[in-house]
């Protein structure tokens, strides 16, 4: 069966706007994903070279183009910052489902905008996917991430072990799942103009 093209969303909270990535985006991505706090948890290392963000970026329009997913940058609306990323990819619309994933920089931590920006996005992924399934991974000792995902409505659904090796070190994963009927949707989510 033929993939279908995604457009990607513009979506807007009362803090944040979730936008497809431009290439401007280049360097605060770099500075987010070569930052080793940040990645820690992350089955890839920090990234070392910047040519790194352009083919995310690139990958990101890739993602849209073969209709498997999106993938957008979060920026704080009152001021334009960089937040970071939310995306939805493994999108598979004979089974309904897709996964989630989100990545913010540290100054970003602790202000609920994973937990807004996540919001948002799934609300749009239920409506215009009419997904039934959202699956989310984190690592065992990433307990801010599973705050986020259990925030969100998302029930921890068992253990993936040894499944990453993260610098070095074998890790274990949670896997989260939320159902539709489970689904509480934000209370004012608006798309951009």
């Amino acid at each position: 069966m033929a993939r279908m093209t995604l457009a990607t969303p513009a979506l807007q909270t009362s803090r944040l706007r979730l936008r497809p990535f431009a290439d401007a985006d280049a360097g605060p991505l770099f500075a987010l994903h070569s930052n080793s706090h940040v990645m820690r948890y992350w089955d890839s290392p920090p990234w070392s070279e910047r040519a790194r963000s352009r083919r995310f970026i690139a990958r990101c329009q890739g993602l849209a183009d073969e209709g498997t997913g999106v993938r957008v940058a979060v920026d704080r609306a009152s001021d334009g910052a960089f937040v970071g990323w939310c995306a939805l990819v493994d999108w598979v619309p004979e089974y309904r489902s897709a996964a989630l994933g989100y990545c913010l920089d540290e100054a970003m931590w602790g202000h609920g905008y994973a937990t807004e920006a996540a919001h948002a996005l799934l609300h749009w992924a239920f409506g215009t996917l009419d997904l039934n399934r959202v699956e989310a991974k984190a690592d065992t000792r990433n307990a801010a991430s599973a705050r986020v995902l259990e925030k969100l409505g998302f029930v921890r659904e068992g253990t993936l072990r040894e499944e990453c090796v993260v610098n070095g070190d074998v890790s274990d994963t949670w896997v989260f799942g939320l159902i539709r009927r489970e689904w509480r949707p934000p209370v004012t989510p608006t798309s951009a103009p």
